[in-house]
């Protein structure tokens, strides 16, 4: 992690924290790293792409506990992937370019990602910040 990289933590409620620690998610390994990458990791789960294929992101929430307790979570709607440690509120980040996250083969590619942390609006402000700012370098 550099001197330019921003961690932003989950935020864990005690149900989900439960829920979570039996696939080995907790604090100690789940947190969302962003300079001129943005790396998730979610227990077993991780995920990695530069910030130029951020599209958008949102704040969103709340969410139906058991629709996103516990392991890393599919949409068979729209193959989004969702890492989620609370039902209160959460980040909706959009790719430009589909990334891999869920399976380990890379084949499975998602549009979308869902990180429940415990700071979203300042996660979203320092996505599209570094966003523009690694994509006026590269120009």
């Amino acid at each position: 992690m550099s001197a330019q990289t921003r961690r932003f933590e989950f935020d864990f409620s005690p149900m989900h924290l439960v829920a979570s620690a039996v696939w080995g998610i907790l604090p100690a390994t789940a947190w969302v790293d962003v300079d001129d990458e943005l790396r998730v990791r979610f227990g077993p789960w991780s995920l990695r792409t530069p910030t130029t294929n951020v599209e958008w992101a949102r704040v969103t929430g709340p969410y139906e506990f058991v629709r996103v307790a516990g392991p890393a979570r599919l949409s068979l709607a729209d193959r989004g992937l969702t890492f989620a440690t609370n039902g209160l509120h959460g980040v909706c980040i959009g790719f430009r370019t589909p990334v891999p996250g869920f399976e380990p083969t890379g084949l499975l590619k998602h549009p979308g990602l869902t990180v429940t942390v415990a700071e979203p609006e300042e996660l979203v402000a320092t996505l599209l910040r570094n966003r523009d700012r690694v994509y006026a370098a590269r120009v």
